[in-house]
């Protein structure tokens, strides 16, 4: 058979014909279904790639009754997002992950209060198959969004949000928080260090009141006075390594909640004078590298698998997504995952 006119898009029908098989056979091996013998796919997608045959979106959805689109909502303002290298490291995991499922990335984000509807018209439009939602505070309103929409979702984080656990399960992926900050306060403690303060994160967000509490796990009684509040960001965290000094200036370390915080206390130390770690030691939480390689002195951090914590996501969602209904499904339902820490010991403490 003669090839299409030049310019022409290649239809079902041509690399049915140039295969040699019917147009359902085709539809079938395009759009990933069952029931066809290994002879006749390998002649079909021979076909597909000589006449470079793309399949029609629209009509592979009517098919498969998926879009190949997974919407990844941060519940943070732009400037958050594309400042902090934690966002940037979880969306570069989720995205290899997708990309290996042959599915598309929607970024989306809450820039003001008003971005809520348009979220919720947008998932609750069908366009994306599943979700995937991280730092997530617990008054916000993605859980009842994506509840409304039907929308399969894995959240990334400890659900904490009221009503999380009266229901079904919520399927999530977080970092053992409690865990890594109790091992990095013990380290402090075995390294000679009495007076260690912590710079909290954001109230309302369980990856930070998890941390606050291995903190307190460790220290039982320790002073209120040496816990300063801060948002995750540098500049909160130098904001509260100086008010720490002035309530506290004989403080002999601190854990801060996350390494942004962490760069911000080091930062002031440096200012103030103050050498460390002889006189005050350091020690973050999640060991990115483009921050807790790049301070002075390199800082000590308790690691968590960020990248891989995205990639665990997708795998979860697209678990939900490939659930029939029939037997074992119930098996096969997503669950949650919580992945462990490890201390990076560097020249901060």
């Amino acid at each position: 058979m003669p090839d299409p006119t030049p310019g022409a898009r290649p239809t079902l029908e041509a690399v049915a014909a140039r295969a040699g098989v019917s147009r359902a056979t085709v539809s079938r091996v395009v759009n990933g279904g069952a029931g066809v013998r290994q002879p006749l796919v390998e002649r079909v997608r021979r076909a597909v790639e000589e006449l470079g045959y793309i399949p029609n979106h629209a009509a592979r959805t009517l098919v498969t009754r998926r879009n190949g689109a997974v919407a990844v909502i941060i519940a943070e303002p732009e400037f958050r997002i594309f400042s902090d290298p934690f966002f940037e490291q979880q969306v570069r995991g989720i995205s290899r992950e997708l990309t290996a499922h042959d599915s598309q990335l929607v970024l989306l984000w809450v820039e003001s209060a008003g971005d809520y509807e348009r979220i919720a018209r947008y998932l609750g439009g069908g366009h994306v198959d599943g979700a995937l939602a991280f730092s997530v505070h617990d008054d916000d309103e993605l859980p009842a969004i994506v509840r409304r929409a039907q929308v399969p979702t894995v959240f990334g984080g400890r659900p904490g949000w009221p009503g999380a656990t009266g229901g079904p399960a919520v399927p999530y992926v977080d970092a053992d928080n409690r865990g890594g900050a109790r091992e990095a306060v013990r380290y402090l403690v075995g390294q000679g260090r009495r007076r260690i303060a912590h710079i909290a994160g954001p109230r309302d967000q369980t990856s930070a009141t998890d941390r606050l509490a291995g903190y307190r796990d460790v220290l039982l009684d320790a002073d209120p006075g040496l816990v300063a509040q801060g948002d995750f960001t540098e500049g909160s965290g130098a904001a509260a390594m100086a008010g720490l000094l002035e309530r506290r200036p004989d403080l002999d370390a601190v854990f801060a909640a996350n390494d942004l915080m962490a760069s911000g206390a080091l930062r002031v130390l440096r200012e103030r004078g103050l050498r460390v770690p002889g006189d005050v030691a350091v020690v973050g939480f999640d060991d990115m590298e483009s921050v807790a390689v790049a301070t002075d002195p390199p800082l000590t951090t308790v690691r968590q698998d960020i990248e891989g914590m995205g990639r665990l996501m997708v795998r979860l969602l697209m678990r939900a997504l490939h659930q029939d209904g029939g037997p074992g499904a119930a098996d096969a339902a997503p669950g949650s995952v919580i992945t462990p820490t490890e201390l990076v010991r560097r020249a901060s403490a």
